[in-house]
C-alpha cells in the first residue's frame, strides 16, 4: 500500500478530509473533558466513555489524514462515521437541539458529498499498475 503525492487531492475531498480531522478533534476533546469532569460516582463511565472517544477521535484522524494522502482504504471508515453523525443528527431534532442537529448534518452531507465527488472517486482509485 503506497500513498501517493497529496498534490493531487481534489479540493472536494480535501474538504471532507479536513471537517473529518475537526470532527475527530472535537471527539478528542469530548475525551479530555470527560476525564476532567470525573468522579467517584460515575469513574468507571466517564473512563469508558473517554476512551471510546478517544479511540473515535483518533481514528477519524488517521482517516483524514490517510485521505488527504489519497488512501482508498480511509473512505469506508470515514463514510460510516457520517452515516453515524446523520443518525446522531436525527436523534437531535426537535426543540432547542435542532440547531446542533442540522449544523451536525450539514458537516456529514458535506464531508459525503466530497468523498463520493467524481474528482473524488477518481483520485482515491487504485493506481493502474504499469
Amino acid at each position: 500500500m503506497s500513498l501517493r503525492p497529496a498534490a493531487h487531492v481534489p479540493a472536494p475531498l480535501i474538504v471532507a478530509a479536513s471537517l473529518v480531522a475537526v470532527e475527530g478533534l472535537l471527539l478528542l476533546g469530548y475525551a479530555v473533558l470527560e476525564v476532567a469532569n470525573l468522579n467517584a460516582d460515575r469513574a468507571e463511565v466517564a473512563v469508558t466513555t473517554a476512551v471510546f472517544f478517544l479511540l473515535y477521535g483518533g481514528g477519524l484522524l488517521g482517516c483524514a489524514w490517510a485521505l488527504s494522502r489519497l488512501s482508498s482504504w480511509a473512505r469506508s471508515p470515514a463514510v460510516l462515521a457520517q452515516l453515524i453523525q446523520l443518525g446522531v443528527a436525527w436523534s437531535f431534532w426537535g426543540g432547542d437541539t435542532t440547531v446542533v442537529a442540522l449544523a451536525v448534518a450539514a458537516v456529514a452531507l458535506i464531508v459525503l458529498g466530497g468523498i463520493f465527488h467524481p474528482a473524488s472517486v477518481a483520485a482515491l482509485a487504485p493506481a493502474e499498475e504499469e
